[in-house]
């Protein structure tokens, strides 16, 4: 019996192997430990699944690979079977969808998470649980290349969808002739100041680079 025989699913199809914990790249460990820390703070309000935008299936699968230690915390907590998005979430996918850099199932969760916690109410950045922006930025670079090339002045990431969003539409929402002569230039370019709202010894902590 071959490799594939063995690991064939009841219709015969090979069943999709994934790369165990340890074998994960250590900038994906960060950026989903960070989104799993963010998602269970939250699970007064609602569970660690529904607040990033991902089904049971998809946060287990996702914790097994990247943060392995949360779960025992997250299969003892309800989470959604399926994940319905509102307009403005859909809408914030499709723009995402259309500039990702791959087709790999990492990238579909972080699509999912990043409408999911756009609709939240500080930056993006801490709604995301990262440490900082910088995080942010470099995930945008590494996924969603031509948004991060299109962002070349560093607007704040919330507005820049929202702009891109507009665009597409054929309108804009701005009244100045130009970003420079914006009278709210800061409300779109300003320093994102503010602390992480997941301090270091919250967030599940992802292994040390090698």
């Amino acid at each position: 019996m071959g490799f594939l025989d063995a690991h064939r699913g009841v219709n015969g199809e090979p069943f999709a192997l994934l790369a165990p914990p340890e074998e994960a790249p250590f900038f994906l460990k960060q950026v989903f430990s960070c989104l799993i820390a963010i998602g269970l703070a939250e699970n007064d309000a609602r569970s660690a699944g529904a607040a990033l935008g991902w089904t049971r299936e998809e946060l287990l699968e996702i914790a097994r690979r990247f943060a392995p230690e949360t779960l025992g915390e997250l299969t003892q907590r309800p989470q959604p079977e399926e994940i319905e998005f509102d307009e403005e979430e859909e809408q914030l996918r499709a723009l995402l969808e259309r500039c990702r850099a791959d087709g790999s199932r990492e990238t579909d969760w972080l699509v999912s998470a990043l409408a999911r916690r756009a609709l939240c109410a500080n930056h993006l950045w801490q709604d995301l649980g990262f440490p900082s922006r910088d995080l942010l930025n470099e995930l945008m670079r590494e996924r969603f290349p031509e948004l991060a090339t299109r962002n070349a002045n560093n607007m704040k990431w919330k507005k820049f969808f929202y702009r891109c969003l507009c665009e597409l539409e054929g309108f804009t929402l701005c009244a100045a002739p130009s970003c420079a002569e914006c009278p709210d230039h800061a409300a779109c370019f300003g320093e994102e100041t503010g602390l992480a709202r997941m301090s270091s010894d919250q967030r599940a902590e992802p292994p040390r680079a090698s």
